[in-house]
């Protein structure tokens, strides 16, 4: 039986192991280093937690339309609980009304930056709101369909 010829991994490559001395000269792994980049990534994702609550908290209290997309998926999915649909059916309900939440904060981003540029009527920032307003406006409209094809089969 021929012993198998120890390579370094590929994914070691495809991470950049070697680039940021996590890799040993023998292949394995440096530890230290492990743990500094599992670090560094725990504290990113501790950051985009931080960013995006500030950004929903920043939406939620000068956007009443959120409040309102939000009363809405809340009844939506005590409906989605309710009834009885499949659990795929379910999810499409949560993920749609969960994206026109997402659209909505998209949306109040979009109006905030259209609106620090300039307060200057001009047609292209109504587009630009107009726009955001429509994407808003399609997803809840996908969500409504969803919810009929869910209930008339």
């Amino acid at each position: 039986m021929q012993a198998l010829a120890l390579r370094k991994p590929r994914s070691c490559k495809i991470w950049g192991l070697a680039k940021i001395g996590a890799l040993r000269s023998d292949g394995g792994l440096n530890g230290g280093a492990i743990l500094d980049i599992l670090r560094n990534e725990a504290r990113r994702f501790a950051n985009t937690v931080i960013w995006s609550w500030q950004g929903w908290r920043a939406a939620w209290a000068n956007e009443k339309s959120l409040r309102q997309w939000t009363l809405v998926n809340v009844i939506s999915a005590g409906l989605a609980f309710w009834v009885d649909i499949s659990a795929g059916e379910r999810g499409l309900i949560l993920a749609l009304g969960l994206l026109v939440l997402a659209a909505e904060v998209m949306n109040t981003g979009l109006e905030e930056v259209v609106d620090y540029i300039s307060k200057a009527d001009d047609p292209r920032a109504k587009k630009a709101k107009d726009c955001g307003s429509a994407a808003v406006a399609l997803t809840a409209i996908a969500g409504g369909v969803a919810w009929v094809v869910v209930l008339i089969g």
